[in-house]
């Protein structure tokens, strides 16, 4: 099953642009499935291992939650839970389509001829791919300002609102990914045949959607580097402004270690994704109206580029579960809990000191 047997999604509009089935060609190429990046064992290892590890860093998390009573890291874990719940759910829908397709092997054409099944793929694909980037860049801002401004009572979240930012994330990528559906470009089945994307050929809609995507996926991870950076900074020079007491790491480094790890793994997995999208459409804008379908070599360049990507949702869940204290602790047992990053500064009144420590 897969791309070296599969039939042309939709012989009679194969070709044409107006529909979600003619981006490219079946006839093109006949590779073996089971060598090729096309094959359906990737679709379905990639699923079953980053749903395992999502529900898994999720009992973790819930677990973790009862247990604290720090309102900083109680946030940051109300965030980390939104990006593992995000996280899961993208691989279950795309997944219970995807896998689905590659050994059922229907014909799309026939199941979805108004392109509502390769609609709500596609908007799956944009608003799960979407949200961990810019639940990304958010956790990075709250743990900037928990840190730089510590004294602060605005800097003080709680699971409520943590909740609530985290909801805003989602019907903000919500809006994102029905844009297409709203008439700004379109989503379109893509090489191998299982799966729908937004479309990258030359036209304005298209073209502003594709840029739009990827510009903000950038903008997203941008501001997460900037924001840890600074973060990890003040931390640093925190620390050692201390002469008096040689301190061990507490919950904010923890968070910080766990978060830059996101980072990390996020300008890994999306960054070359996201520029090649902003290449590709600007590179095909002088041919615009010409080019009617996608060239072989970049559709299955786009594919290598989707498979990165769903490593970002198999490794983050991971981020969380092996660095955490009580991991480390076991690694290096010398690794003790301590004060929250107030009893770093300056010392403060002792009243004053215990009142932002209680709070």
């Amino acid at each position: 099953m897969g791309w070296g047997d599969m039939e042309p999604p939709n012989g009679s509009t194969a070709g044409r642009s107006d529909t979600c089935f003619g981006v490219f060609n079946t006839s093109d190429s006949r590779d073996n499935a089971q060598n090729s990046i096309a094959s359906p064992w990737f679709s379905t290892a990639f699923g079953l291992i980053g749903l395992c590890s999502n529900l898994f860093a999720l009992c973790v998390l819930l677990s973790s939650s009862r247990k604290l009573s720090s309102r900083a890291r109680s946030s940051f874990l109300v965030f980390l839970c939104g990006l593992v719940v995000t996280d899961f759910m993208g691989l279950l829908v795309t997944a219970s389509v995807i896998i689905p397709y590659h050994f059922i092997k229907f014909t799309w054409a026939k199941v979805d001829p108004g392109c509502h099944l390769c609609n709500f793929l596609g908007f799956s694909m944009v608003f799960f791919g979407q949200c961990p980037l810019l639940l990304g860049a958010t956790m990075a801002g709250e743990r900037f300002f928990g840190i730089n401004h510590p004294f602060s009572r605005s800097t003080s979240i709680s699971k409520r609102r943590a909740w609530s930012i985290v909801g805003l994330v989602w019907g903000f990528s919500c809006l994102l990914g029905l844009l297409p559906v709203l008439g700004l470009g379109r989503y379109t089945l893509q090489y191998p045949g299982s799966w729908c994307f937004l479309t990258l050929l030359p036209d304005t809609g298209n073209v502003v959607f594709c840029l739009l995507f990827a510009l903000l996926g950038i903008f997203s991870v941008l501001l997460s580097f900037v924001f840890n950076t600074v973060s990890v900074v003040t931390l640093c020079r925190v620390y050692h402004d201390r002469e008096s007491v040689q301190r061990r790491r507490d919950s904010e480094v923890e968070m910080m270690v766990q978060l830059v790890g996101i980072m990390i793994i996020a300008t890994i997995c999306w960054m070359p994704l996201l520029i090649f999208i902003i290449q590709t459409v600007l590179q095909q804008l002088p041919a615009s109206g010409q080019i009617q379908m996608l060239p072989m070599e970049t559709q299955k360049m786009l594919l290598i580029y989707i498979r990165m990507v769903t490593w970002n949702q198999i490794l983050d869940p991971w981020v969380y579960i092996l660095f955490r204290r009580a991991v480390l602790q076991r690694v290096y047992p010398s690794l003790r809990p301590r004060p929250s990053i107030l009893s770093l500064y300056p010392v403060l009144n002792p009243s004053l000191g215990r009142k932002l420590t209680a709070d």
